[in-house]
């Protein structure tokens, strides 16, 4: 497949030569020609000097064949702009760009593009670990808006149901795994101890569980 990546910082350097390890053409856009010096020497990919929002630029990085264009710069204007013109114009079938200040996350989104916001996944990500651990996320959707998470049942649960368990629905449960087998389970299913549940839920949702287990743990 035929990508382009839009800013050879350091996470443009490791997305360009991911897909390059992967057999994949790659071509890297960025204004300043040091700044593909940090490109591993073993990147056979294309380099592009220029201006990402001069036409002759994206057409050199072969943007009329590109498959894929992610858009990584520090600037949030300049992202959104050439994933709107890659998307808009070139029709390039998927298109990501990386939102660097939480700020302005709600323009990229407004311009219905994929966003990849690292800093505000990252903030959260780190808050979970700081929490003692009763819950781990195996999955993060989106920006981790909604996250999977894994949970073993203890012997104050063995026996409720489901539905006594997550309560008010902030949590929804994807499987249960009982002795290797996994099921969908309903609501009624009766919980025993060694469980594995797999739940999706929001940060507050899981929060709302952390503190109703910690709770039932002092009975």
């Amino acid at each position: 497949m035929n990508f382009i990546i839009v800013g050879c910082g350091r996470v443009g350097t490791e997305l360009a030569y991911r897909l390059f390890q992967k057999g994949h053409q790659v071509a890297v856009i960025d204004q300043v020609a040091a700044a593909f010096n940090s490109l591993p020497t073993d990147f056979r990919g294309r380099t592009v000097e220029g201006e990402a929002l001069a036409s002759d630029i994206l057409r050199r990085a072969g943007i009329e064949q590109a498959d894929g264009l992610a858009a990584v710069t520090n600037s949030d204007s300049l992202n959104v702009v050439v994933a709107h013109v890659a998307k808009t114009v070139y029709h390039v079938p998927q298109v990501v760009v990386r939102n660097y200040h939480p700020r302005w996350r709600a323009l990229h989104e407004a311009f219905g593009l994929q966003v990849v916001s690292s800093t505000s996944w990252g903030a959260q990500r780190i808050e979970e670990l700081l929490y003692p651990t009763f819950a781990k996320c195996v999955f993060s959707a989106g920006n981790g808006e909604v996250e999977i998470y894994e949970l073993s049942v203890s012997e104050t649960w063995h026996g409720h149901t489901l539905q006594d368990l997550l309560h008010a629905g902030q949590c929804l449960a994807v499987a249960l795994t009982r002795a290797g087998k996994a099921i969908l389970p309903s609501s009624e299913e009766r919980l025993e101890v060694g469980d594995i549940l797999h739940l999706s839920s929001t940060m507050e949702g899981i929060e709302t569980l952390r503190e109703r287990l910690k709770a039932s743990q002092g009975r």
